[in-house]
């Protein structure tokens, strides 16, 4: 029983992250979530008692997921070339492969900062990476220009996710097929790290 307790649970949650990405908190109703799991409401609150508490899970594991790999590439004991390089390459994957995430999470956080994120963990976390050591000793013996993770975290991720957000403009601006759009946005990662890596690090 228990089993098949978990299966219905873990079926309700990946439902629910479906419709909670495409519609975000307000447009989703629990059954919403009932239909796209294919399954009965009154289940779907028997697991999870209400959208809220469903939504709050889900955003945090979809936040821990969006800046986890993230901080696993910072604190690699790699050159900072290669370590934004695998900054680049990560979040190109998972715009690819997911391009509503970062329109949800950000959706979301722009409505309810105070609710959704509210921890300075994650800051924390970053601030305390070992790229963070090698950007303050690379700064220090003038090998690299004076910009903190502040800056170049921004300037990676708005990057590489504007490549997907803008799909439909990119497409229509420039009257791509989506053949034409995969060369596109695999050209314009390369340009990305060449242009980080080229501007951050000093010959």
């Amino acid at each position: 029983m228990k089993c098949i307790g978990e299966k219905s649970e873990d079926k309700i949650k990946e439902a629910a992250r479906r419709v909670f990405l495409k519609k975000g908190f307000d447009g989703t109703t629990s059954r919403d979530i009932a239909r796209e799991a294919d399954m009965n409401i009154a289940l779907t609150n028997y697991y999870f008692r209400s959208k809220e508490k469903l939504f709050l899970e889900i955003f945090s594991e979809v936040l821990d997921m969006y800046f986890n790999s993230t901080l696993e590439i910072l604190n690699k004991k790699i050159d900072i070339k290669s370590k934004i390089s695998e900054m680049i390459e990560n979040d190109f994957n998972m715009m690819k492969n997911e391009p509503d995430l970062v329109i949800f999470i950000m959706n979301e956080i722009h409505k309810e900062p105070d609710r959704l994120f509210s921890g300075m963990s994650v800051f924390k976390k970053l601030q305390e990476s070992y790229f963070t050591t090698q950007l303050e000793e690379g700064i220090a013996n003038g090998t690299i220009r004076e910009l903190r993770l502040e800056n170049l975290l921004p300037l990676i991720k708005c990057s590489v996710e504007f490549i997907f957000l803008g799909k439909p403009i990119h497409k229509k601006l420039y009257n791509m097929t989506d053949e034409d759009f995969e060369k596109f946005a695999e050209t314009q990662k390369n340009h990305i790290k060449e242009m980080i890596c080229n501007y951050l690090v000093i010959s």
